[in-house]
C-alpha cells in the first residue's frame, strides 16, 4: 500500500520523517514548494538538480523528462477565478516519477488533488496499491477533466455573443471576442504540448510506467484530444462571428449612408425650385406662379416618399 506524506510550506501534514525511512511506496505532494523541502528530497531520493530547479520557477511548458532513477512530468490546467470564463489561473504541476514513490509539487491549491488525496485514503486497496504511476494517472486525469467545463462554459458564452451581434452589433462586443480569442490561444499553447507528453506516457516501454497504466493513459489523451478538437472549432466560430461583426457594422453603415441619400434626393428638387421661384423677378408673383412653387414643394416629397417605398428602398 502507498502512504501519503502531504507537505505544504516545509512543514509535514501526514506522517513525519520516519514516513520518508520507511520502506514502501510513497506519494509526497507539495504544496508552495520552497527549496529547502525540494533540497532534502533532492538529497533523499536522488532526484536531478535541474529537475529540482524547474520546480521552484513556474515558467516551464508540458514535458516528460527521463533521468536515471526518475522521470520529471509537468503538466498544467486552468481554472476560472471568477465569473468571467476569460479570467484564467494557470496551474503547472511537477510530478517526479520513480517505482516506488511519486512526488507532486504545485505552487497553488488545486481540487483536483484533494479529491485524489480522498481516493487514496478511502480505497487504498482499490488504487493506490496499483502502483505510483497509477496515482500520476488519476492526477493527471482530473486536470485534464477540469478544462471541459471551462471551454463549455466558453461555447455559451459564445453562442449568446453571436445572437447579440445579429441582433443589434456593440463596441464592447468586438473587445470581448478578442478577449476570448486571446483565452483559446492560451489555451491551445498549453494543451498542444501536453497532448504530446500525455502521448508518450500511453505508450509501452516508458521506465516506471506499467503496461496496464498506459491504457489509463491513453484515455486522458483521448480527453486531450477532444479539448483540442473544441478549441479548433471555437476558433472558427470566434472568426465567424468576428466576420459577422464585420458584416453587420458594414450593413448599418451602408443603411446610414442609404437614408442619408434619400433625404438629399428629396431636398435637391426642393433647392430647385427654391432658387428658381427665388429669382428677382415681379411678374412671378404677380400671376400664380406663388401657388405652383407651393404646391411643387408640398407634392413634390410626398411624391418621392411613396415611391421610394414603392420601390422598396425605404
Amino acid at each position: 500500500m502507498i502512504q501519503v506524506c502531504l507537505v505544504k510550506d516545509g512543514q509535514l501534514l501526514t506522517g513525519g520523517e520516519e514516513l520518508l525511512q520507511e520502506e514502501g511506496r510513497k506519494w509526497i505532494d507539495v504544496l508552495h514548494p520552497t527549496e529547502e523541502v525540494l533540497g532534502r528530497l533532492a538529497a533523499h531520493f536522488g532526484l536531478h538538480k535541474l529537475a529540482v530547479e524547474d520546480c521552484l520557477h513556474l515558467d516551464q511548458r508540458p514535458k516528460l523528462e527521463e533521468y536515471p532513477n526518475h522521470q520529471f512530468i509537468v503538466l498544467q490546467g486552468f481554472t476560472v477565478t471568477g465569473k468571467d470564463v476569460c479570467d484564467l489561473t494557470l496551474h503547472e504541476h511537477h510530478f517526479f516519477l520513480a517505482k516506488d514513490w511519486l512526488i507532486s509539487v504545485h505552487e497553488l491549491p488545486f481540487a483536483g488533488h484533494d479529491t485524489v488525496v480522498r481516493r487514496v485514503k478511502e480505497d487504498p486497496q482499490g488504487t493506490l496499491i496499483r502502483g505510483t504511476d497509477f496515482v500520476l494517472y488519476m492526477l493527471a486525469d482530473t486536470l485534464v477533466d477540469a478544462q471541459f467545463p471551462i471551454l463549455d462554459a466558453f461555447s455559451d458564452e459564445l453562442e449568446d455573443l453571436e445572437v447579440a451581434i445579429f441582433e443589434k452589433p456593440e463596441k464592447s462586443h468586438l473587445q470581448r471576442i478578442f478577449a476570448m480569442k486571446r483565452m483559446l490561444v492560451t489555451f491551445r499553447r498549453v494543451l498542444s504540448p501536453q497532448r504530446d507528453v500525455v502521448g508518450l506516457l500511453s505508450r509501452r516501454g516508458i521506465p516506471n510506467v506499467n503496461e496496464k497504466t498506459t491504457l489509463y493513459f491513453r484515455d486522458v489523451y483521448d480527453h486531450l484530444v477532444r479539448l483540442y478538437e473544441q478549441i479548433d472549432a471555437g476558433r472558427d466560430i470566434i472568426g465567424n462571428v468576428i466576420d459577422g461583426y464585420l458584416s453587420m457594422v458594414a450593413n448599418k453603415t451602408n443603411d446610414i449612408s442609404k437614408q442619408l441619400t434619400i433625404f438629399a434626393t428629396i431636398f435637391l428638387p426642393l433647392s430647385c425650385i427654391v432658387g428658381f421661384f427665388g429669382q428677382n423677378f415681379d411678374r412671378l408673383y404677380t400671376t400664380g406662379a406663388w401657388y405652383v412653387m407651393w404646391a411643387s414643394i408640398l407634392a413634390l416629397p410626398v411624391g418621392m416618399v411613396f415611391w421610394f417605398k414603392h420601390k422598396e428602398w425605404l
